[in-house]
């Protein structure tokens, strides 16, 4: 995919909600640990070119990172600081970080970091209200531009009421568990979520049911990855809140024009997509005919 940069892979659970770890029933597929940690061989993917000597990850594109581990996990300390100087770099790229480790992240910002820098937005992940309350006071007092929540796998009720109100955060999404877990996640859950960021006008996006989905008493399994992402969309739960403002700057430090800027496109099946406001969009790959 092309949104999606994992300079190193693997990662040690933590917290209820690397149980059912995606990454580890992969890799169990595979026949392999997801407990081993590895440097890829993908580690400068953003620095990448294309034969006429484009980057292959464009102005203005979205690139998740660490997606199969946690850019703070501890094991990664020694390569991380490359993969910053590869952010600081390509200042013309959102960096999407996303961790279950918010109280090693001020020991772990290069010293350049100031009050952050404006193509990182950073999140947490709360998936129950026990880590919502540990992790989202950390996250408040962090020094970051752009800050999210991410409550995935949801495995309980959140509320972030009284974090909300500090104006810092930019961004809630939620989504159910799935892979090797199958923790019901509960629709008036996700309606109470979505209350309190409607509220403040924060965009909100439910991007997946789960595997088990629980709504008005009824409990309902959804195998089929893509079902769960339609009948997301078809909740009615996405709000489009204040628009977050990336000031993104070429290597010379210049603001870059909308009209040089990535604009994501999309086939007709990705039209009841749950996960599409936050889709970096079709990467042509063809594999879906």
């Amino acid at each position: 995919m092309h949104d999606i940069w994992n300079p190193w892979h693997g990662c040690v659970k933590c917290s209820e909600g690397c149980e059912n770890c995606y990454m580890y029933f992969l890799d169990g597929m595979r026949g392999r640990d997801g407990a081993e940690i590895c440097r890829t061989g993908n580690a400068r993917y953003p620095l990448s070119r294309d034969r006429q000597g484009r980057y292959k990850i464009q102005s203005g594109e979205t690139v998740s990172v660490c997606m199969t581990s946690d850019f703070f996990l501890e094991q990664a300390d020694e390569w991380r600081s490359e993969a910053w100087d590869i952010i600081r770099q390509r200042s013309d790229v959102v960096f999407y970080l996303l961790t279950k480790r918010p109280q090693r992240v001020s020991a772990c910002l290069p010293a350049d970091w100031g009050d952050g820098w404006d193509n990182v937005f950073f999140n947490v992940t709360c998936e129950n209200q026990k880590r919502a309350d540990e992790r989202m006071p950390i996250l408040l007092e962090l020094p970051f531009k752009h800050k999210g929540v991410n409550c995935t796998p949801m495995i309980g009720p959140v509320s972030l009421d009284r974090y909300l109100d500090s104006g810092q955060v930019e961004r809630v999404l939620c989504g159910g568990e799935n892979y090797g877990g199958r923790r019901p996640c509960h629709f008036e859950w996700v309606q109470s979520l979505r209350e309190e960021c409607v509220r403040r006008d924060i965009t909100f996006c439910f991007i997946e049911t789960g595997t088990v989905f629980v709504k008005d008493g009824k409990t309902y399994t959804l195998n089929d990855r893509r079902l769960q992402t339609v009948q997301a969309f078809r909740s009615g739960m996405y709000h489009e809140g204040k628009p977050m403002q990336f000031h993104l700057v070429d290597s010379w430090g210049m603001p870059i024009p909308g009209d040089r800027l990535y604009t994501p496109h999309f086939r007709d099946r990705c039209t009841e997509c749950a996960i599409r406001p936050v889709c970096n969009g079709c990467s042509d790959c063809g594999k879906c005919g």
